[in-house]
């Protein structure tokens, strides 16, 4: 059976390209991925300088309650997860759809990294959640 876009004797040019091109959907993705990126920069910033301020003082595991019982430092802290996953669920999937080729391996590995992401990011949530209340 030959793919859709190989020469064949009973297709044309115009018939081989349509379903070929864009549709359309790329947009969201991409507009996701510089959304999260911009949100990132000052995430990222306060979350080193927040990891930095702890390591400094030499914190217990009480005074890093104590930080997430701020409701400021919680609700920070979930943004940052949030945008940090979703960023590395999109990135990993352009990464997987650009790179690997096989029709089986793609949507297995695409599922697979959609699954792992949430898990690790519900994981994440629900410990930052159980530290601040």
């Amino acid at each position: 059976m030959s793919e859709k876009w190989e020469n064949t004797p009973f297709k044309g040019p115009m018939a081989r390209a349509r379903g070929l091109g864009s549709a359309h959907t790329g947009l969201s993705h991409w507009m996701g991925q510089k959304i999260t990126a911009l949100a990132n920069i000052p995430l990222v910033l306060w979350a080193v300088w927040s990891f930095t301020s702890l390591v400094k003082v030499g914190a217990s595991r009480i005074d890093v309650i104590d930080f997430f019982a701020h409701t400021h430092n919680a609700v920070l802290m979930i943004l940052f997860l949030t945008s940090a996953f979703y960023h590395v669920a999109l990135g990993l999937q352009v990464v997987i759809e650009d790179y690997v080729h096989c029709k089986v391996g793609k949507p297995a590995m695409l599922i697979g990294i959609k699954l792992a992401v949430s898990a690790l990011y519900i994981a994440s949530v629900f410990s930052v959640l159980k530290i601040a209340l």
